[in-house]
C-alpha cells in the first residue's frame, strides 16, 4: 500500500496542522494496540505492554495523554517513562521485554513540531508491513476493549538508562582530569548525560539543561553548536559534546571550539575498533558522508559502503553486512555491538574510549582524516521527472568527474519534500568544487525549468 503517515524515521509534522493532532494521536494509540497487540499475543500468550517516552517540548503532555487512552482502549498496558533520550526507549522495550516502544519526539526539529517513532520488541524500528499495518488499522472504527488496558509510570526509568551507558564502557574505565562541557540541547538528555559523564569521573558543566517545553533545540545543541563552541574556549575544556533534542545524535567540539562533525566521530571509533580492540570489519555511511571518510577508513583497508541518507537504510546495510558501525556526517551514530539504534551518548562514549586509548586529544587525533571540501546547492525547480537523467545533465555531471579525478564525487538527489534538486560536489580543491557545483546547477535549473 501506499505510505501515507509513516517517513524513514517514524511520523513527525507541524503540531495542531495536518497530521499531529489529539485526535490523530488517540487513534494512532488505537491502532497501534490493536496490531502490536495482536501480534504480541499471538507470541507469548499474554497481553502486552507498551512504554511511552518523550522529549522535553510542551505538546508531548498533550499526545501522551491521547497515545495512552487510544492504546488503553485497545486493551494494552502502557508503561509511562517521561523524558528520557530516544535510544533509552529502544533499550527499555528490551528490558521489561516489552511489546514495542513508542517516543514523542521530532528530534532536531524546534518545538512547535512533534512527531512519533516506534521500537519493535526487540528494540529495533517496526518493520515496513507493520507499519502498513498499522496505517490500514487506522481507517477502523474505534470500539472499547472488554478487557482495558492499564497505565502505570516506571520511576527509575532514568537510572537503569544512566547505568546501561556506563556499561558500554570497559570495567574500570575512567574519565578522571578531562574537562567537558555538555550541551543538552534543552532536550531529553538534560538528566540523564550529566549523570553519567560524571559518574564516569570527568569534570562535567553543562548548557541547555534547563528546559521549558519550548526552547528544545533553540540555539542550542547539534544542530545550532555555536554557543557550546564558545563555551568550550571560555572555560578551557578539553571537548563539548553536544545532543539534539531526543539524543539520538551527537557532535563534539575539540579544545579550540571547532566543530567534530559525525564523520569524524564514526572515523575515531573506527580507527580505535581496528587497533585497539577486535578490529573493525567495516563502517557504513550515507549518500552525503565526506569523501575524505571515506579515503582515510580506506588506506586503514576498512570496508566502507554508503546508504542512502535515514538511520534505517544505515541500519539496514550494516544488518546485511554483519557490521557494527555506521552513521550519519549529521552525528547520527549507530554502534550495534552496544545498542540496537542511533545513541548519542552511548556513541560520545565510544569517541572517549578512543581518546584514552590513543592518548591523543581531540583536536589532534581528528586530523588524521583529511576532511575535502563540500558544496551543495538547492536548485529550486518547476519540475523533476527526468532531470537528473537529461543528456545535458548527465555530460556536464561526466565532465566534473572526469576534472575531479579520484579526489571528489558528484551528487545529484531529488529532495524527499520539496521541488528541488541538490547538487553536492566535493573535492580537495574548494574552488574547484564551488565552481563545478555552480556550473551543474545551472544546467539543472535550465532543464529544470522549461
Amino acid at each position: 500500500m501506499e505510505r501515507k503517515y509513516f517517513g524513514t524515521d517514524g511520523i513527525r509534522g507541524h503540531v495542531g496542522e495536518g497530521v499531529i493532532t489529539p485526535d490523530f494521536m488517540l487513534r494512532l494509540g488505537y491502532a497501534a494496540g490493536k496490531v502490536l497487540g495482536r501480534m504480541f499475543k499471538a507470541k507469548h500468550h499474554r497481553r502486552p505492554r507498551i512504554l511511552i517516552g518523550k522529549d522535553t517540548r510542551v505538546s508531548g503532555y498533550m499526545f501522551e495523554a491521547a497515545l495512552q487512552a487510544g492504546l488503553i482502549n485497545a486493551g494494552v498496558d502502557v508503561a509511562l517513562l517521561g523524558p528520557m533520550p530516544t535510544p533509552a526507549i529502544a533499550y527499555l522495550t528490551r528490558t521489561f521485554h516489552a511489546g514495542a516502544g513508542i517516543v514523542i519526539s521530532a528530534s532536531h526539529n524546534p518545538y512547535h513540531d512533534n512527531g512519533i517513532k516506534f521500537f519493535s520488541a526487540g528494540g529495533t524500528k517496526l518493520p515496513d508491513e507493520v507499519e502498513e499495518e498499522i496505517e490500514a488499522a487506522l481507517e477502523l472504527p474505534m470500539v472499547t476493549s472488554d478487557d482495558l488496558g492499564r497505565a502505570y509510570r516506571v520511576d527509575d526509568a532514568a537510572a537503569r538508562y544512566i547505568e546501561f551507558c556506563k556499561a558500554s564502557t570497559p570495567w574500570g574505565f575512567s574519565l578522571e582530569g578531562l574537562k567537558i562541557v555538555l550541551d543538552c540541547a534543552n532536550g531529553a538528555t538534560y538528566h540523564v548525560a550529566p549523570k553519567v559523564f560524571r559518574e564516569l569521573g570527568a569534570e562535567v558543566s553543562v548548557i541547555g539543561a534547563g528546559p521549558d517545553g519550548v526552547n528544545i533545540n533553540l540555539d542550542c545543541g547539534s544542530t545550532n553548536p555555536q554557543q557550546l563552541q564558545r563555551t568550550v574556549a571560555k572555560r578551557g575544556a578539553d571537548l563539548g559534546i553536544a545532543f539534539d533534542g531526543d539524543g539520538d545524535r551527537v557532535l563534539f567540539v575539540d579544545c579550540n571550539g571547532e566543530l567534530v562533525d559525525g564523520d569524524q566521530l564514526l572515523y575515531i571509533i573506527a580507527m580505535h575498533q581496528h587497533q585497539f580492540l577486535d578490529g573493525c570489519s567495516g563502517v557504513v555511511g550515507t549518500l552525503m558522508s565526506n569523501y575524505g571518510f571515506e579515503l582515510a577508513l580506506r588506506e586503514s583497508d576498512i570496508p566502507f559502503e554508503r546508504a542512502k541518507v535515514g538511520d534505517r537504510h544505515v541500519l539496514e546495510k550494516m544488518s546485511a553486512n554483519k557490521w557494527k558501525l555506521g552513521g550519519e556526517s549529521s552525528g547520527h551514530i549507530i554502534c550495534a555491538d552496544a545498542s540496537t539504534t542511533g545513541d548519542g551518548i552511548i556513541a560520545a562514549l565510544q569517541v572517549l574510549r578512543g581518546l584514552c586509548d590513543f592518548d591523543e586529544p581531540l583536536h589532534q587525533l581528528k586530523s588524521r582524516m583529511t576532511m575535502f571540501p563540500q558544496h551543495m546547492i538547492n536548485v529550486q525547480l518547476a519540475h523533476r521527472d527526468g532531470v537528473i537523467d537529461h543528456t545535458d545533465v548527465q555530460a556536464i555531471v561526466t565532465d566534473a568527474e572526469r576534472q575531479l579525478a579520484d579526489s571528489g564525487r558528484v551528487l545529484l538527489r531529488p529532495s524527499g519534500t520539496e521541488p528541488l534538486i541538490r547538487v553536492m560536489v566535493e573535492g580537495r580543491d574548494s574552488v574547484q568544487v564551488k565552481q563545478l557545483a555552480k556550473d551543474i546547477s545551472s544546467v539543472v535549473e535550465r532543464i529544470g525549468n522549461n
